[in-house]
């Protein structure tokens, strides 16, 4: 009796019910969107910290920032000999530096192993790389170059790329072009972490195990398709030539590092025997991250710890704009109109059980019991909440789906952290020089998760049962006599 007379005043009043549907499909629509462009605002931070990062990586560990010694300039000196005869001579030039110029001797990497709660910890070298190329007719050139801050840096978010800098030139004239890229030494026996964990080896090769001090070289692919650089070709360092064994991807959208080199090698290159800039921590158990924190800053001094919850707060740009968007105007906007459309659909349902004073009364005349009417109201509402939930869900997903297709971009621009330290990740790691020139570009996604679809069934049950609370209180309270008024 109840599915019957349940389908036949459905089918008598499909407007008033299309009606109550559509407010609550518009409500369930937009929280499935703002649920769904959060949750692809979050993978877009994940992707970003995993870019600075690398994967599995929990915290970094680097030297603590220490003020400049008196007359440091921090930029890089170039000389150059060209002899009078010497028209057009091209001569090159390399600066290994390591980032920062600041420090930590290998040993620590020791030490934060054993510290409790840390299960395993990883060193790397982050270097600056600035070669000056160039053809010098007469006398002697010396040139300045701020390699240290040049474009292309291997700080988190750096990018690739050459950079000019104007030369001072002493008896001759000059032109040569300044490129500057970013070098990371990788401990070659756990990769696991470490700058080449957030990548992936797209062609030939990583390293072995066994290739500790090799003269061997992984390049992103970014770097490798600007120096039309392949596997098997040579990269030359100081003098020094590597074999390419790898093109690596990174999983986010940016490369952070130009070159990989097993770590020996990096510290030769810099002159940095037993130096690491960076240190790669793994806690044993997510939620002790503060705590292995606070553990490594009070027993070994002179040390940055930073974890990703201290990055997550330097990210700026669009991204973090929209995200603090979606979470806040977002979320309470998906409230208001979810309050709107629970309102909406109780009046409407209200409305309606008024209109049916004659029906509700005769069937109490009938016999029919206030608490069997009530359930005939509650049944249809939720029938109405039902069908507004299904059409939610389908316009929640046509949003997200057109989020995903068209993928805006968004822009992370990466600062530094408040202790001096920058968490480092692949081209990361020194002090907290760098600034917001590092800048990432992540194209934006909108998944929807099972969680969220059940909340929209959850969300559509709940305002059925609202408005049908609603239509049943107005429809308990009906009596017999208000049927016969309404006859009359």
């Amino acid at each position: 009796m109840f599915g019957i007379y349940l389908k036949r005043e459905l089918g008598r009043r499909k407007k008033a019910a299309l009606v109550i549907a559509l407010g609550l499909a518009l409500g369930i629509a937009l929280v499935i969107t703002v649920n769904s462009v959060s949750a692809g605002m979050t993978q877009a931070q994940d992707k970003v910290l995993k870019s600075l990062y690398g994967l599995g990586t929990d915290m970094t560990v680097t030297k603590a920032r220490s003020a400049p010694t008196s007359g440091s300039s921090g930029r890089p000196n170039f000389q150059f000999d060209a002899g009078s005869n010497d028209s057009d001579a091209t001569q090159s030039s390399d600066r290994v530096m390591t980032q920062g110029g600041q420090a930590l001797a290998a040993g620590v990497v020791t030490k934060v192993a054993a510290q409790k709660g840390v299960s395993s910890a990883v060193g790397a070298l982050t270097l600056n790389v600035t070669k000056v190329d160039g053809s010098f007719t007469q006398g002697k050139a010396q040139s300045q170059s701020g390699g240290s801050s040049s474009q292309g840096q291997g700080g988190p978010g750096g990018q690739s790329g050459g950079s000019t800098a104007a030369p001072q030139v002493q008896g001759g004239g000059a032109d040569f072009d300044v490129n500057s890229y970013s070098v990371a030494g990788v401990d070659v026996t756990d990769q696991t972490l470490g700058p080449l964990a957030g990548s992936k080896i797209t062609t030939g090769k990583t390293f072995t195990a066994t290739q500790t001090d090799a003269k061997v070289a992984v390049v992103s692919k970014a770097y490798a398709k600007e120096n039309s650089l392949k596997v098997g070709k040579t990269l030359k360092i100081s003098g020094t030539k590597y074999t390419i064994i790898g093109i690596a991807t990174p999983d986010s959208s940016e490369s952070t590092t130009d070159v990989y080199l097993p770590l020996k090698q990096a510290q030769t290159l810099a002159d940095a025997k037993n130096q690491v800039t960076t240190i790669y921590v793994k806690a044993t158990d997510s939620q002790q991250i503060d705590s292995v924190k606070t553990a490594i800053q009070k027993n070994i001094a002179g040390t940055t710890v930073t974890t990703s919850a201290d990055l997550a707060e330097t990210v700026s740009g669009s991204l973090s704009t929209a995200s603090d968007l979606a979470t806040s105007v977002g979320k309470w906007l998906s409230v208001a109109v979810l309050v709107a459309a629970f309102l909406v659909a109780a009046l409407l349902t209200s409305s309606a059980v008024s209109r049916r004073v004659r029906e509700f009364g005769t069937l109490k005349a009938l016999g029919w019991p206030s608490r069997r009417v009530t359930r005939q109201v509650v049944g249809e509402s939720i029938v109405n909440g039902l069908l507004g939930g299904a059409l939610g869900i389908g316009l929640g997903l046509a949003a997200a789906y057109t989020v995903t297709a068209i993928s805006p971009k968004l822009t992370a621009q990466l600062g530094s952290t408040g202790g001096g330290g920058m968490g480092g990740g692949p081209g990361g790691g020194g002090p907290g020089q760098q600034s917001a020139q590092n800048t990432m570009e992540i194209a934006l996604s909108a998944p929807v998760s099972m969680t969220t679809i059940a909340l929209a069934v959850g969300l559509a049950v709940t305002g059925g049962l609202i408005a049908g609370a609603m239509g049943g209180w107005r429809a308990s309270r009906m009596r017999p006599a208000d049927a016969l008024r309404s006859v009359s």
